[in-house]
């Protein structure tokens, strides 16, 4: 449906619709997060009252930026949709627009089942979306965003698309296929974070290891690690979404080089039994994951190494999730989450029978994170009577959560520190480690001297 106030040109009408509230609405990862920084940026700079959804009441306008990864994601966008079309119905809102990955996949299926939204957009339709506000995507503001997370960090997103062909995964469909963003344009945002405030940046993409291979024709992520480790001021890097197949391996010459570079990669997995990394269509063998996972432990002596697993699989055996649990075992991950296959239609996949029962995938699920609990408790061990250097990352019930270099935001251990130490949020502090769990860490600031 197009909204008969895009057909007016009266200034009077622009006026009243630069004042109007608009609240953006995210969800999915950490990539839709920076899209919405974007899309808010954009407006802001426009004069568009246009601010993250911490209060959505007495919005005139609400944009939801939606996930299309799994099923649940999707049922999670469809129900936040649908609260915003209640809302519209009852005349708590003006116009509702719809984005992201959602929309991108199933725009003409969304607009025939509920066509109370004003308009729905793909995933690199920002300039239209700007449109229905009359106003232009402003080139000159590439670099420069707002930013949601906490001001001492930030997501960095060094390029776009997937060329990847993995059977279960419909981000390509989504996202289209990868596009880089050239070196000097990652590096000036870099530095525009830090003017802000930031101390730590989380690289992402769909997939960082192809970064490059467009725009130079070679793997570059080492290249821009180098060069972003020069960017004074800024104290973290930290790498996300690594695929293991053809991993250039002097990246991990750089983290060791580099004191600002984490030791620390997210390199999802996803299996270790052959059969069904090949069915998985995912372009390496559990002994050539094995190596590399050597290679960057023997590069990276302190490498916390953060995986995602997959189960249920088509025709997942039984034989092959005990080879996949063999495998947690023995590598001993310092990190690792766990998801069940979700039969995406449109994926090489979904051509295959989804044969393992709900009930299985769940607990197979289970049983990786029941194995992986002592793993965590035994790294978090060799910790004990240590002083780390910790990122605040926020104050609560009296008590400070901060992270180490090998920790993540929301997805990782937390260091916990009582309130009787003083500290500030968004520093660095050197806190002595007195007890841990199997996913937390609990310390004491360090005074210098003792």
């Amino acid at each position: 449906m197009v909204s008969l106030w895009s057909f007016y040109d009266s200034s009077n009408l622009k006026t009243q619709r630069k004042n109007e509230p608009v609240r953006v609405v995210t969800l999915g990862c950490s990539k839709n997060l920076v899209d919405s920084e974007n899309i808010v940026t954009q407006l802001k700079a426009n004069q568009i009252n246009a601010e993250h959804e911490q209060d959505d009441a007495g919005a005139d306008v609400v944009i939801v930026n939606t996930c299309g990864f799994i099923e649940a994601a999707k049922q999670e966008s469809i129900d936040t949709i649908l609260r915003f079309v209640d809302k519209k119905q009852q005349g708590e809102l003006d116009k509702l627009y719809v984005t992201g990955c959602l929309s991108h996949r199933y725009r003409s299926d969304l607009e025939k089942e509920i066509p109370e939204v004003d308009a729905y957009f793909g995933t690199m339709e920002l300039p239209a979306l700007l449109e229905r506000f009359e106003v232009d995507y402003r080139h000159d503001l590439i670099g420069e965003r707002s930013i949601w997370t906490p001001p001492h960090y930030a997501y960095l997103k060094i390029s776009e698309g997937c060329n990847r062909t993995c059977s279960f995964c419909a981000i390509p469909l989504m996202r289209g296929q990868h596009r880089s963003k050239p070196m000097e344009s990652v590096v000036q945002e870099a530095r525009n974070l830090v003017k802000k405030g930031v101390k730590e940046v989380i690289l992402i993409a769909q997939e960082l290891t192809y970064y490059g291979l467009d725009l130079y024709k070679k793997r570059s992520l080492a290249e821009l690690l180098e060069r972003l480790a020069d960017v004074e001021g800024l104290e973290w890097i930290r790498l996300h979404y690594a695929y293991p197949s053809k991993f250039p391996r002097e990246v991990f010459n750089s983290i060791a080089r580099h004191s600002n570079i984490c030791n620390y990669i997210d390199m999802p997995l996803q299996h270790a039994d052959n059969e069904v990394l090949k069915r998985m269509r995912r372009q390496i063998t559990r002994e050539e994951t094995v190596d590399l996972i050597n290679y960057a432990r023997d590069a990276v002596p302190d490498l916390a190494f953060r995986t995602t697993l997959l189960v249920g699989f088509p025709g997942e055996t039984e034989a092959e999730f005990e080879n996949l649990c063999r495998f947690v075992e023995d590598m001993k991950f310092d990190r690792m989450g766990v998801f069940e296959y979700s039969h995406e239609e449109n994926t090489h996949a979904y051509q295959l029978a989804d044969d393992v029962a709900p009930e299985v995938k769940e607990q197979r699920s289970g049983t990786l994170m029941e194995l992986q609990k002592p793993i965590s408790l035994q790294h978090n061990e060799q910790k004990l009577g240590s002083t780390l250097k910790v990122l605040i990352d926020r104050k609560e019930g009296g008590y400070y959560y901060g992270r180490t270099e090998q920790d993540s935001p929301e997805v990782d251990n937390e260091v916990i520190i009582g309130a009787e130490d003083y500290l500030r949020v968004g520093d660095f502090a050197h806190i002595h480690i007195d007890d841990v769990t199997e996913y937390d860490l609990h310390g004491s600031l360090k005074i210098s001297g003792k």
